[in-house]
C-alpha cells in the first residue's frame, strides 16, 4: 500500500496509471519501447468529507474524484492522462460532461470534437490553481502536466456512466501531442484545425465565487445538474466556446 489520500479523515487507496497501461496513445513510441513500466498518475475515486455529504452526492448519481500527476516526460512527450470521451444521455443526442478543478500546480486540458475520422475543433485551456474548467459535452479531453510541480485536481462527474478511452487510443492519442517545443499534430487523423486557446471557465456560472474550492457545491448538489442532464443546458454551453 501507498500513495493513501486524506480527504477530511476519509483515506481512498488510488487506481494507478502505469506507463504501460498508455501504449498506443503516447507519441515517443520508440522510447516507449524500451522504457521501464513505472506509475504515471494515481486517481482516487468517489471521495467526501463524511458520511452524510457522501449518502447526498450518491443519491444525486455524482462523484467526486481527485487525481494527482507528478511532473515527468515520456520520451519527448509531457506526462498525460490517457483522455476519453463519455457516452451520450440514455434518450438524447448530448454525451455527459465534466468539471474539473486545479488544486495544486498548472494543467493543459486539450479538448477535441470528432467527426468520424475528421476532428472539428480543437481547444485547449491552461489553468492554475483555483481554474474551474468545464469539458463540453461531444468533446474528448485529455489533460497535461507540462510545469515541474505536480499537479493535483478535483472533478465532479455523473456517476452514471464509463468513459470511452477507445476512440483517442484507436488513433494513437489526441489530435496534439505537447512536447518541449509545443504541441504538434497527430497524423493519425484525417484533418485537424488549429487549436483554440480559451481562458478557464468563470466560477460564477456555477454560482461560485472566483478561487472557491468546488467540493463547496456540496452545500447545493443542484448547481451539478448540467453533469447530469447537459441536453438541457445547450446555451450555457455554447458561451463556454467562445472566447
Amino acid at each position: 500500500m501507498g500513495n493513501e489520500l486524506n480527504f477530511f479523515g476519509h483515506v481512498v487507496s488510488p487506481d494507478i496509471r502505469m506507463l504501460y497501461d498508455m501504449n498506443g496513445v503516447l507519441y515517443d513510441t520508440e522510447w516507449f519501447q524500451t522504457a521501464k513500466n513505472t506509475e504515471l498518475y494515481y486517481m482516487y475515486r468517489d471521495m467526501y468529507r463524511n458520511e452524510k455529504e457522501h449518502e447526498a452526492i450518491k443519491s444525486q448519481h455524482l462523484r467526486y474524484d481527485i487525481t494527482i500527476i507528478p511532473p515527468q516526460m515520456l520520451g519527448k512527450e509531457y506526462v498525460k492522462t490517457a483522455g476519453h470521451y463519455h457516452p451520450n444521455v440514455p434518450g438524447a443526442s448530448t454525451s455527459y460532461s465534466e468539471l474539473y478543478q486545479v488544486l495544486e500546480g498548472e494543467a493543459d486540458y486539450l479538448f477535441q470534437k470528432m467527426n468520424g475520422e475528421t476532428i472539428e475543433d480543437v481547444v485547449c485551456i491552461k489553468a492554475i490553481v483555483e481554474d474551474i474548467v468545464v469539458v463540453p459535452p461531444g468533446y474528448g479531453h485529455v489533460t497535461i502536466n507540462s510545469s515541474n510541480k505536480t499537479l493535483k485536481m478535483a472533478n465532479w462527474v455523473c456517476n452514471d456512466f464509463s468513459s470511452m478511452y477507445q476512440p483517442i487510443k484507436e488513433h494513437a492519442g489526441a489530435a496534439y501531442y505537447l512536447l518541449k517545443n509545443g504541441y504538434v499534430p497527430n497524423s493519425k487523423y484525417t484533418k485537424i484545425p488549429a487549436i483554440r486557446y480559451l481562458k478557464p471557465t468563470d466560477a460564477s456560472i456555477l454560482g461560485l465565487a472566483k478561487g472557491e474550492d468546488m467540493y463547496n457545491l456540496i452545500n447545493d448538489l443542484n448547481k451539478l445538474d448540467f453533469l447530469k442532464n447537459p441536453h438541457l443546458y445547450d446555451t450555457m454551453y455554447s458561451k463556454l466556446l467562445v472566447k
